[in-house]
């Protein structure tokens, strides 16, 4: 494992942290977490040299953070730095910080934080923070020992961004940032701006919610002329890696295979290490991919669960697959994989959310919450006009 400056905070990262927003789930609830595996998982990305584990509240709706925690007993919780997140929509008064944050370090089975965040700041999440005076809060914890280092992940636009950075003398961000996303949300600038501050660097959706991992056949030909064995993902976390600014890059994984070819990945990065080679492929995936995307999902699943049981997430997910295929019996099956979603209430299953985007009554409760700020309900009917009624991608998208 390779190892990198985490900021100016005095001490080293694994180049490749553990995510723990996308552990194995549940054979019957897709959305709950498998603890027996995950925990095996955890250790054995540990055992492997991973230093650095971040978890949150929400994360398979509260099992993340208390898999996290068994995973790290029996000596773990030594050999790793330990995050989680105060989740903002939750917080209603200053109290909240306090109380959340002893809730989470009971269930993380742990007497301290290494990093404490708030949970995806944008400017709405950081009028209160402002407001209900919690910083004060977090310098207090940090006075009392409870967390090490005061930070934040964020989903807003570079203004807001810079807002918040020169508003305190933070530790650590964490930010979306891929060769797709270098002009979105804390963008390229942002990036380098933070690290311009001493802030430590953490990254996540480095594949784009998995969209980067499987990749149009005209991109991985790109790939494929400059090196035929290297992986679409080991192309994504390599573009990361390359960066100074970056001290580490969170991945979501549920396979020990993953594990093992990430960190293996990991072992061959470096700072400078792209070649103008590379470089220039890179800007030729880009614009494949930009042709491609229609709905800027992530797949993080912050949207669920949807009051009415539409699979959000899946719905965006088959539709950019349906722009992504050229045969048209590779649409057909798209389609085919849309219309096996529920279009009754009767058939939606609660557990396991399945619903198709005609069910979408607009309540609107998935707009505050969506981190790409994606108009969902929109969205979705387009989804449903496109997948559902037959009509043309170029009536609903330019």
């Amino acid at each position: 494992m390779k190892y990198r400056p985490m900021g100016s905070l005095g001490w080293d990262v694994s180049a490749l942290g553990f995510g723990a927003m996308r552990l194995p789930t549940r054979r019957f609830n897709r959305m709950r977490a498998d603890s027996e595996a995950s925990i095996r998982l955890i250790r054995h990305g540990i055992d492997l040299g991973i230093n650095y584990i971040d978890t949150a509240f929400p994360y398979h709706l509260g099992d993340s953070e208390r898999i996290v925690g068994q995973a790290l007993q029996d000596g773990y919780r030594n050999k790793v730095h330990l995050v989680t997140k105060l989740f903002m929509p939750l917080v209603r008064q200053a109290s909240d910080y306090d109380r959340y944050l002893a809730q989470q370090t009971a269930k993380l089975q742990t007497d301290y934080l290494d990093i404490y965040l708030f949970h995806a700041l944008n400017a709405g999440f950081f009028e209160k923070v402002k407001r209900l005076g919690l910083i004060e809060r977090a310098l207090e914890a940090k006075r009392q020992g409870r967390i090490r280092h005061i930070g934040f992940s964020f989903h807003d636009t570079l203004p807001v961004f810079r807002e918040i950075v020169d508003f305190f003398e933070w530790d650590i961000v964490q930010i979306q940032y891929n060769y797709m996303d270098t002009g979105i949300q804390a963008t390229t600038a942002g990036l380098e701006y933070a690290h311009s501050k001493g802030m430590a660097v953490a990254i996540m959706e480095p594949l784009r919610g998995g969209s980067l991992a499987d990749p149009p056949a005209e991109a991985r030909a790109v790939m494929r002329r400059v090196d035929p064995h290297r992986t679409p993902v080991d192309w994504a976390l390599q573009y990361l890696w390359n960066r100074p600014e970056v001290s580490v890059v969170l991945s979501g994984m549920n396979t020990r295979q993953q594990i093992d070819e990430n960190c293996a990945s990991a072992d061959r990065s470096g700072v400078g290490s792209v070649t103008p080679e590379e470089a220039a492929a890179f800007d030729a995936l880009v614009a494949i991919y930009r042709q491609r995307v229609l709905v800027p999902c992530t797949a993080c699943g912050y949207c669920m669960p949807c009051p009415v049981g539409v699979n959000i997430p899946q719905n965006f997910g088959v539709l950019n697959n349906f722009s992504s295929q050229d045969g048209r019996f590779l649409r057909w099956m798209e389609r085919f994989n849309y219309r096996r979603l529920a279009s009754k209430k009767g058939k939606v299953d609660r557990q396991n959310p399945n619903g198709d985007a005609s069910l979408c009554v607009r309540c609107g409760k998935c707009l505050e919450k969506c981190p790409q700020q994606i108009v969902i309900p929109d969205e979705l009917a387009k989804v449903q006009a496109i997948l559902g009624r037959g009509e043309r991608i170029d009536k609903h998208f330019e």
